[in-house]
C-alpha cells in the first residue's frame, strides 16, 4: 500500500495473493454451515438398535434407539469469523494494514512479482461488501447476543433469545457468494465488489472517483 501520494493505491497483485490466503475462511464457513443445517441432528448414544415391529403410515419399519439432541458450538466459528472481519476493516486504511498477518505476507509473496497499483477506494468498497457478509454470519452464529443488544438498546423485547430467527439459506447462500468473490479476484483478478463500486459512480450515487472507477470494461 502507497500511503505516500494524497489518493491511496494499492499492490493489486498483493491483494490477489491476499484473496487466495482468506480464500480458506468461506470454504471452511461453508462446510460448517452446510454441517450444521443439513447434517444430523441427532447422536446416538446406545449400543442396540431394536425394532418395534411397528410401521408408519408411509410403511417404514421404526426402531427404537438411543439418542441425543446433538447442540452445536460456535465459538470456534465466531473466532474464525471475528479474524475475518478484522482482515476485511484492516485493509481499508493504511495505518490498521500495518497490523493484517495476510497484508504483510502478501505483500511479501509479491515482492517477486512487478507490482500493479490500482486506487485503494474500490477495493475498500469490495472489502466493505465482504465485511457485512461476515456480519450477518456473526449474528446467524449468535443470535442470542445480537437480540439481547438490540432488546437492551430498544428497550423491547424485539428479537427471542431462544431461537435462531434468521433464515438458514441467508448465511449459507452469502458464504458462497463470498467464496466465489474471492476465487475470482484471485484466480481472474476480477474485483465484483469493485466493478460494483464503478457503476455507483457512475450512477452518481458516490462521487468519490478515482482512475479505475470509471473504467467499465467488464472483461478488463
Amino acid at each position: 500500500m502507497d500511503a505516500s501520494a494524497k489518493t491511496l493505491y494499492v499492490n493489486d497483485m498483493a491483494v490477489r495473493i491476499r484473496a487466495g490466503l482468506l480464500l480458506i475462511i468461506p470454504l471452511y464457513m461453508g462446510f460448517t454451515l452446510y454441517e450444521a443445517i443439513y447434517g444430523s441432528h441427532w447422536i446416538v448414544t446406545g449400543n442396540s438398535i431394536h425394532d418395534t415391529f411397528d410401521t408408519d403410515f408411509d410403511g417404514h419399519i421404526l426402531y427404537s434407539v438411543e439418542a441425543i439432541r446433538r447442540t452445536l458450538d460456535y465459538s470456534r466459528q465466531t473466532m474464525v469469523l471475528c479474524y475475518a472481519l478484522f482482515e476485511m476493516l484492516a485493509g481499508m486504511f493504511a495505518l490498521s494494514a500495518r497490523f493484517s498477518p495476510t497484508i504483510l505476507l502478501s505483500s511479501f509473496l509479491a515482492k517477486g512479482q512487478v507490482p500493479v497499483w490500482k486506487p485503494l477506494t474500490p477495493k475498500r468498497f469490495a472489502w466493505s461488501i465482504g465485511a457485512s457478509f461476515i456480519s450477518v454470519c456473526l449474528v446467524f452464529f449468535n443470535p442470542e447476543v445480537f437480540a439481547g443488544w438490540v432488546n437492551w438498546v430498544l428497550a423491547h423485547d424485539i428479537l427471542p433469545t431462544t431461537q435462531n430467527y434468521m433464515p438458514r439459506w441467508i448465511p449459507l447462500v452469502l458464504v458462497w457468494v463470498c467464496f466465489g468473490f474471492m476465487w475470482m479476484e484471485t484466480v481472474l483478478g476480477f474485483c465484483v465488489g469493485c466493478k460494483v463500486h464503478s457503476l455507483l459512480v457512475k450512477a452518481g450515487l458516490l462521487k468519490e472517483e478515482c482512475e479505475a472507477c470509471n473504467n467499465l470494461r467488464w472483461n478488463a
